[in-house]
């Protein structure tokens, strides 16, 4: 007897039913995954019976993401239960040849499509057969172009009394958008919890009102992103294990030096080299002049667009399109003679010091088939790519149909900092490339570090990362260690245009446990299940580029043990399914990729988990509290230390300032409009300005005014920092990035600024000193609003010419200031006094302000001598005199 093989490779795709059978009722098909934080548990289950007269064969076919992972495998037949198991493969097929099950066979076979392979099995039974199915299969959502993308292929093949799909999405920070193509299901925003839901009735299913055929044939796809409220990304502890999510925005792009490499070979003759012209007219009109560029086209020989690279200019661009249009493919494939040309395009320019220390350098190779002139052998020209390339240099491959060698392709890829993409050979070939383009267009980081203290982590997953592309996400995940605290803290560090960031965060390590124990349908093992799926697919990588056999044995060990512990289906294990006497066995194999193809790799290199001492950064020195010996004192003779932050402004706006000299604290407001800009810091010899926009309250009948915005503004360098109750805006003037009030972060751009959760430090020349604290209040509070305070020490260096409403109190030499007759005031809490300053005399009232700086909620008093009537006598001038145009302007004083 001749035995079918249990896998197989098929060369065209084939549309076929999920049952198949020639007389068969399906009862039931239903289909339910469980998003939890990016990771979906999938599950398909199917009820069947053989309605005919005859024994059969009936096929259960699941076509699922190539990146996913099949976790198990169930079938009961007439009572007879097969359960799956994950194995190594050698372990599997051993067990397998030792109990074949007779008329079942099982296998996973990979089709020459997109972005799926298909699970298999068959059944012979006779006739009144029941058989139910259920396959389990996990996989991690993608960020892709700013949506996270589920796809679920739907073909029962015939009308089904009982269809439905349900896809539950949990995200612990919410839901910002769902989509569902074609109208099925509903728009959702800023909800806690998705639940989509697709089931259609028989009538709905047919093809037309008479047909008893299904319309249900395609792909039926959810696309959703999550609520971001801090650009240091989310991180997430659950099960002893964290996940670190990373995708900020509102940064301005860095420029991009791109060499792209075309083969115009004779294969790519017809359709081919149609859509590849077709997509660079549109990825070349993408092009700023801040980006650098060339194309090189190669067959046997290879010739260059330009020798060297030139900026993105409308006319530059034009020319290049004209000449790709001219392109004529024919004779053979010189790949290693072309990646060596880019790569000393690029280290030209480079060593001219033509390239922006902070650009993204990339090559962009397209091609169609192996190499059949010059170096053919791929392992020699994946050395020399290897050899040639620098650190700053990425590599992108896309390889176009099943000519080409794939698994080369993602090697010198993955090995280079880059990532492959196949690209089908059909009619939307041309959307494939510009699509792939547009993930990789916009890089906005480089150098990107995600590190943890010390000895708070374990096996952690890779964490270091050439560059971050707008849309997309960066994940890091590893094991959480025992401590005696419930805090997990990450610190992520990169270099974004003419930026220089270091961002902090953290999570309570069970607060998130407790939250998915109230969810019911969310997937309460989804951070271990991540971390060992993360784990494999970078190690899986790591064995493709392994240099030696002693290397890749042991991490082929690694794999194995981690995918049977998790219990996933990889290209090192398989899928026994035995009956439940284990005298019947089925096995399913993970197929490889056609064309030479090994395995499904990560799309990024996989680098060794790296073990971080962390050092805190230097954060801002908080206020000493008062010595122990001061603590009883009264109002009157409370002495301020003299190292204590010498001018604040902060709620109504009070002003309050310590002036060394004399020892005294003096406090005023300023009663000016909402809308009105106040200068507090003009000093135009050194060329810095902060101004504050004043904001009022909710009271209908009183205006209370606050700080809602604060500006400060560097003129040497055209650097402007803007803080309001929302974000930390930085400027340029051709850069703009903006971060949000959850993030803790260091961003260094000509000067430094410090974020750290509800205060900014801006730090200009290491000279000069602005901290803004950040006052939320409860947002249906019916009177209060957010709001801003300003702090600024009394050793910022200014020049003579500085001044402002407290700018003007760090001239030398500040006027003496005496208070004398202290007598009761009318309130006996606030004594009252005479003071002289500038040849003024005030009366002035005993009272307290408020330091928030230690303690945001209730403050810390400081006791000062209140001036009347929004500072006169005491400043220069009327306060109107400080009223400025807009964010960025000097004081001009009458």
């Amino acid at each position: 007897m001749i035995r079918k093989p249990l896998c197989s490779y098929v060369s065209t795709w084939r549309k076929v039913g999920a049952i198949r059978g020639d007389d068969i009722t399906v009862k039931s098909y239903k289909v339910e995954s469980r998003i939890t934080s990016r990771f979906a548990h999938t599950t398909v289950r199917s009820s069947v019976v053989n309605s005919g007269s005859k024994a059969q064969s009936i096929g259960f076919n699941v076509q699922i993401p190539k990146r996913a992972f099949i976790t198990n495998f169930t079938m009961n037949v007439n009572g007879i239960t097969f359960v799956g198991s994950v194995k190594e493969k050698t372990v599997a097929r051993n067990l397998y040849a030792q109990a074949r099950a007779r008329g079942k066979a099982a296998g996973i076979i990979r089709a020459n499509s997109q972005d799926m392979e298909t699970f298999k099995t068959e059944v012979h039974v006779p006739p009144g057969s029941n058989i139910e199915f259920e396959l389990h299969y996990q996989e991690m959502m993608h960020r892709k172009l700013g949506f996270y993308e589920h796809s679920l292929y739907l073909q029962p093949g015939r009308l089904v009394p009982q269809f439905q799909v349900d896809v539950y999405i949990y995200e612990p920070k919410g839901i910002s958008s769902v989509q569902t193509p074609n109208t099925l299901g509903v728009q959702f925003s800023d909800l806690i919890k998705a639940h989509v839901v697709f089931k259609p009735n028989l009538q709905q299913q047919r093809k037309c009102d008479n047909c008893t055929g299904s319309a249900i044939d395609g792909v039926f796809t959810v696309k959703y992103d999550v609520n971001r409220d801090s650009n240091a990304g989310e991180l997430q502890v659950s099960d002893g294990h964290f996940v670190h999510f990373f995708a900020p925005s509102n940064l301005s792009p860095l420029p991009k030096n791109i060499v792209f490499v075309i083969d115009v070979s004779g294969s790519m003759w017809g359709v081919k080299m149609k859509q590849t012209v077709e997509a660079m007219q549109a990825i070349l009109d993408d092009l700023t002049i801040d980006d650098n560029f060339s194309v090189i086209d190669f067959n046997h020989n290879v010739r260059c667009w330009s020798e060297e690279l030139v900026p993105g200019s409308s006319i530059q661009v034009a020319d290049a399109k004209k000449y790709i249009q001219n392109i004529k493919p024919n004779g053979g494939t010189n790949i290693n003679e072309a990646l060596m040309r880019a790569v000393q395009m690029l280290v030209k320019a480079s060593n001219q010091g033509l390239i922006d220390s902070r650009s993204v350098s990339m090559i962009i190779l397209v091609s169609d088939g192996d190499p059949t002139v010059g170096e053919i052998k791929l392992s020699t020209i994946q050395k020399n790519v290897k050899r040639v390339m620098r650190e700053e240099f990425s590599l992108f491959s896309l390889g176009i149909g099943f000519d080409v060698d794939y698994d080369f392709l993602e090697r010198i890829a993955n090995e280079n900092r880059g990532m492959a993409q196949r690209i089908y050979a059909n009619h939307d070939a041309a959307e494939q490339l510009r699509t792939f383009y547009s993930q990789v267009s916009s890089p906005l980081l480089r150098r990107i570090t995600i590190q943890f203290p010390e000895d708070s982590v374990s096996e952690v997953t890779q964490n270091r990362f050439d560059k971050y592309f707008s849309g997309s996400e960066l994940v890091v995940a590893g094991r959480v260690l025992p401590s005696d605290t419930n805090t997990l803290t990450s610190i992520t560090t990169a270099a974004a245009a003419r930026l220089d960031l270091t961002l902090e965060t953290d999570a309570d390590t069970t607060e998130l446990d407790m939250e998915l124990a109230k969810q019911q349908h969310s997937f309460t093992g989804f951070a271990r299940q991540m971390w060992a799926y993360l784990t494999i697919k970078q190690l899986i990588s790591e064995r493709s580029l392994a240099p030696t056999a002693v290397k890749k044995r042991k991490i082929t060990q690694r794999i194995m043990a981690l995918a049977v512990e998790h219990q996933f289906v990889t290209p090192l294990t398989a899928l026994l399914v035995e009956s439940e006497d284990a005298k019947e066995r089925l096995l399913a194999d993970s197929p490889k990729d056609p064309k030479q193809g090994c395995c499904s790799g990560s799309a990024s290199s996989g680098l060794a988990p790296v073990r971080v001492v962390y050092q805190p950064p230097p954060w801002v020195q908080m206020t000493t509290p008062a010595p122990p010996s001061q603590a009883n004192k009264g109002p009157e003779d409370w002495t301020l230390p003299h190292f204590r932050v010498s001018l604040l402004v902060d709620n109504d706006p009070h002003f309050i300032v310590h002036l060394p000299g004399s020892d005294t604290d003096v406090c005023f407001n300023i009663d000016s409009k909402p809308g009105h800009i106040l200068n507090l810091v003009s000093d135009s010899g050194a060329g810095v300005v902060v101004n504050g926009q004043l904001i009022r309250s909710k009271h209908k009948n009183k205006i209370n005014t606050y700080f809602g915005t604060i500006s400060i503004y560097y003129q040497p360098e055209g650097v402007s920092v803007t803080v309001s109750t929302d974000s930390i805006d930085m400027s340029d003037g051709r850069n703009n990035h903006s971060f949000t009030w959850g993030a803790t972060a260091d961003i260094s751009q000509d000067g430094i600024s410090t974020v750290r959760n509800s205060q900014v430090t801006i730090t200009i020349n290491n000279n000069i000193q602005v901290m803004v604290l950040l006052h939320r209040v409860w947002k249906k509070h019916p009177v209060n609003v957010d709001f801003l305070g300003v702090y600024i020490p009394n050793n910022n260096q200014y020049s003579p010419l500085v001044h402002g409403l407290i700018g003007q109190f760090s001239r030398e030499p500040f006027p003496e200031v005496s208070v004398y007759d202290i007598h009761e005031g009318p309130d006996p809490l606030k004594k009252e006094a005479t003071m002289e300053v500038k040849g003024n005399k005030l009366l002035v009232t005993r009272g307290w302000q408020k330091d928030y700086r230690s303690d945001t909620r209730r403050g810390s008093s400081v006791y000062c001598w209140f001036i009347h009537n929004s500072g006169k006598g005491l400043i220069d001038g009327h306060y109107t005199d400080y009223i400025v145009p807009d964010l960025n302007s000097f004081l001009q004083m009458p």
